[in-house]
């Protein structure tokens, strides 16, 4: 009988690369920019492992598969190892994962426990009990192999021979090699037996086999004389034994006697160079079918996500019992859902998260979606509804057009849920869900601006207090104390020192001026610009006394309480570009100039670092979803007068790279466009750097109407039959407020979509008016939205709309340049958004103009404090004034925040309660602690 024939696992696994190599390359033209992706995890530094994750690496980079070598020290504890494996099952860019063994840490690790934990899905090693079950039950199409009775099997392939009916003989059961071939096998429809150290008749056994598959760990145990004729051979071992004619002493031999076996085989695989080379031709081989099984499921970039499906009543319910009758999703399954990984995810409970701020470096290269604005026409005092707008219209774009799309709305204050307006959640069947739970805590944001907010307020009395009871010397032993007879300048006094001009580190060298000028702030009390607030709406803090007590010895000020939104802080959280940033906007807060006039900031008073520390977990956006199942961020709520009313850069940054290039980003900008759009270019744009794409301005038929001349619309108070009627003449005389927004939105050089908010009192003359008065004004497309009534369906014309309008022209551009005079980009915003002829300067404007400029403030944007319900600053003037001059009472700083804010009339920064406040409608289920009531 001829030698057997040589099953060269080098030359097979060579052809397997190649096929491999063309298969990426067919994958990558395909899907640009898409590449199979293999991770490696490894604890310790073995020198074998390193070994054999080179040769995994080096096929790797040949075959064009991304490959990412994970190395955790041996100091790695259980713990490390499962929440970076967590980690790995969550990245969509990891097709293929493997753990290598052994793990080579110091600290005791279960070893089936960590293969395990690799999702069976990525679990190309095929060591996942779960993986190891589906080999055995026989579905093969459903699970990986391990990689050494593949490379096996590919073997026998090549030899020509049919599987099916032949009896195959394994020699070794781990669950690495034996117990996986002996299933192969056996699904590949062979008679299998199973041989092991303890069987009796191995000789025998192996006499029987037409295949032989041996990796028992045993130096030439097989004998050639044992193995049946013409049988195929297959050689998993690996054995060193003396050898004195080699440098090492050494030799590599398998489980076979190879030299007396040959003769009796028919097909043979030599050791070294046989099933080896194989294991890791088959570990290329599994992740490149799991990046295929990947495509097939998953689309690169495109979202799998669960919608809910919406049963509508023609009798739309209230919003709390919409919201309560359908279940969110688990928030981690939305997380999971929008590509976000476990560790850039806290949970607060089941349904809202914080997302991380990592989330931007990992997906830094990844391109920004289409960016959408929602904004709307001069509104009545009920609004018209631009949160449910912008609801609908991702709840349009995600759960029926299937784009990835994401909101991002502002988190509402305490103050309107239980005053006058309520929540702002959306409503209908377009509202982000658990309502309770977005209109109260959320996950803490406000409270936390509350006290940091109160802790500056306190350190600014505090301060005066001290500079007014004691020397320069006590004031510097008590800011520089000695400790174990050592004093030391912290850090935030080494900033002040130079920003004095002070170039020394040394506590003991100042000079008695400059600890003059260190220790006193000397603050004029009537220069405070910071005030207390509290997230509730109370009148009576609106001027207070502080300083009462006995204990202050006589140092009172007249002072005030703020609503908390309307802090400089949640501005600065809402612009901040990240934690750094933020720590710096808020060592730049002015709170009060001194006697000499010159700016005192938090950095002054030395609580930046204070502040950073309370605030250092708002800054993560807290993610929610709609009712449909559509993700939202929701994160800062700035006042829109006082501060720029848009929600944080960070949630937006963040939801452009998760939607990807083709997919869309809905946030929404407070007030009508003269307010909260401008605002929104001019200030959020301008900071980010992010260009919008598209503008949603919203209308309603009731709105125009009183812009037409219609009476007055009150809050609680039953809408007189004007708006109840059809009436086509006052919506169309109504409409030049709806012109005049077209041409704010367009004045900026992007594509404007009206979306007309249909009320059941809405007729379908006057919504057929309003659309071709937009479009006659220059919108790039009008349309009627239901969505209140119909959730994401009824703005599903909006969203195709929105579609168009985003591939249009766009040449976005802002309304001035910052290095212009403080007065002079007043009078552009008045001039061009507002209609005015004209501004005037109050004398205390004057002065505030004249000491920014001199403070070095003079080339921050502008954000105007006007009110929302007249493009004029008398609220009573409707549709579009012109020829009005503009009065300017007042400029006030928000350094920190990064504008100055014009006072347009009077306004309060504390609302107060109406005499039937919204807490009356609200209660909680004391036995199923839920909550009840109207929001």
């Amino acid at each position: 009988m001829a030698p057997a024939e040589i099953l060269s696992g080098k030359i097979v696994s060579g052809q397997v690369r190649e096929r491999l190599k063309q298969q990426v390359i067919e994958m990558t033209e395909k899907f640009p920019g898409f590449r199979p992706g293999l991770a490696i995890l490894q604890v310790g530094n073995r020198d074998d492992s390193n070994l054999y994750i080179h040769m995994k690496l080096k096929a790797a980079a040949e075959i064009g598969i991304s490959a990412n070598h994970i190395k955790l020290p041996n100091t790695a504890t259980e713990a490390d190892v499962l929440k970076c494996i967590a980690s790995l099952n969550a990245d969509p860019a990891v097709h293929g994962f493997i753990v290598q063994l052994p793990l080579d840490s110091d600290n005791p690790i279960n070893t089936e426990k960590i293969t395990n934990a690799v999702a069976p899905e990525k679990d190309v090693d095929g060591l996942s009990s779960i993986n190891a079950g589906k080999l055995s039950r026989g579905d093969l199409g459903d699970c990986f192999i391990p990689c050494t009775p593949k490379g096996c099997m590919e073997l026998i392939r090549q030899t020509g021979v049919q599987v099916a009916g032949k009896r195959a003989v394994v020699i070794g059961r781990s669950k690495i090699v034996g117990a996986p071939m002996h299933d192969l096998l056996l699904w590949n429809n062979a008679t299998v037996t199973t041989c092991h150290s303890k069987t009796s008749t191995l000789a025998e056994e192996v006499g029987k086999a037409d295949i032989l598959v041996v990796a028992a760990g045993r130096a030439e145990m097989v004998k050639g004389e044992w193995i049946k004729p013409g049988a195929i051979v297959i050689d998993c071992g690996i054995n060193h034994v003396p050898d004195s004619t080699k440098a090492s002493g050494k030799r590599v031999v398998g489980d076979v006697a190879y030299n007396s076996a040959k003769e009796k085989a028919s097909f043979i695989t030599p050791v070294p160079g046989g099933v080896g080379p194989m294991t890791v031709a088959m570990l290329m081989q599994s992740t490149v079918e799991s990046a295929q099984r990947f495509l097939e499921k998953f689309q690169p970039g495109k979202w799998t996500i669960q919608y809910n499906q919406l049963t509508l009543k023609m009798l739309v319910p209230s919003d709390i019992e919409i919201s309560k009758s359908y279940m969110p999703k688990p928030i981690e399954q939305v997380a999971k859902e929008v590509g976000l990984f476990p560790d850039e995810v806290e949970l607060y409970g089941q349904t809202k998260a914080k997302v991380q701020l990592s989330v931007l470096k990992r997906l830094q290269n990844q391109p920004d979606g289409k960016y959408v604005v929602v904004t709307g026409i001069t509104p009545t005092p009920l609004g018209e509804g631009k949160s449910t707008t912008t609801v609908g219209l991702v709840q349009a774009l995600g759960a029926h057009l299937h784009q990835n799309v994401f909101a991002c709305v502002r988190q509402p204050s305490q103050g309107p849920t239980f005053g006058i307006k309520g929540g702002a959640a959306g409503g209908g069947y377009c509202q982000v869900v658990p309502m309770e739970e977005f209109n109260l805590h959320l996950t803490g944001d406000i409270h936390a601006i509350t006290a940091a907010n109160n802790l500056v307020a306190a350190a600014i009395d505090a301060r005066m207090f001290h500079e007014q009871t004691q020397s320069d010397q006590a004031l510097y032993n008590r800011l520089v104390p000695s400790v174990n007879g050592v004093r030391k300048f912290s850090h935030i006094q080494i900033r002040r020192l130079q920003k004095l001009g002070i170039n020394k580190t040394d506590p003991m060298a100042l000079t008695k001026e400059e600890v003059n000028a260190f220790v006193r702030l000397d603050i004029d009390p009537g220069t405070i610009t910071w005030q207390r607030v509290l997230d509730t709406n109370d009148r009576f803090l609106r001027k207070i006394t502080i300083g009462q007590s006995a204990t202050e010895k006589g140092f009172s000020r007249t002072a005030q309480f703020d609503i908390t939104v309307s802090s400089e802080i949640m501005a600065v959280l809402a612009l901040a570009d990240g934690l750094d940033d933020m720590k710096k906007r808020f060592g730049r807060m002015v709170v009060a100039s001194s006697k000499k006039g010159q700016p005192v900031t938090a950095d002054d008073l030395g609580v930046t670092g204070a502040l950073a520390v309370l605030m250092k977990d708002t800054v993560k956006p807290n993610l929610m979803q709609t009712l449909e199942g559509t993700p939202v961020f929701v994160h800062a709520g700035p006042f829109a007068n006082i501060a720029h009313g848009n929600s944080s850069v960070l949630a937006d940054k963040i939801a452009l790279k998760l939607v990807g290039k083709d997919g869309f980003v809905v946030t929404e900008a407070g007030f009508g466009a003269d307010i909260g759009m401008e605002k929104f270019f001019n200030i959020k744009c301008r900071y980010s750097g992010l260009r919008p794409h598209v503008v949603v301005l919203v209308a309603t038929v009731r709105a125009l109407k009183m812009h037409g001349g219609g009476p007055a619309v009150t809050a609680g108070v039953p809408l007189p039959k004007e708006y109840t009627e059809e009436n086509l003449q006052l919506v169309a005389k109504g409409c030049s407020n709806l012109n005049k927004q077209i041409q704010n939105a367009r004045m900026f050089g992007v594509p404007v979509v009206v979306a007309v908010n249909a009320f059941k009192t809405d007729t379908k003359a006057e919504l057929a008016l309003v659309v071709q008065h937009a479009k006659e004004a220059g919108a790039f497309d009008a349309v009627e939205c239901t969505h209140w009534a119909e959730g994401g369906k009824g703005a599903l014309a909006l969203a195709r709309a929105v579609q168009r309008a985003s591939q249009a022209p766009n040449n976005f551009r802002f309304l001035y340049n910052v290095e212009l005079p403080i007065v002079d980009k007043i009078r552009l915003i008045a001039q061009q958004v507002y209609g005015a002829r004209d501004i005037e300067l109050l004398p205390e404007a004057q002065e505030k103009v004249a000491l920014y400029t001199k403070q070095g403030f003079g080339n921050l944007p502008i954000c105007m404090a006007k009110t929302h319900l007249s493009l004029s600053h008398d609220p009573e003037q409707k549709g579009a004034p012109t020829g009005f001059v503009l009065p300017i009472r007042d400029v006030r700083a928000s350094v920190g925040a990064g504008f100055l804010y014009p006072l347009v009339g009077t306004m309060s920064t504390m609302p107060g309660l109406p005499t039937r406040p919204c807490f009356y409608d609200i209660d909680l289920d004391p036995v199923s602690g839920e909550v009840n009531g109207l929001f």
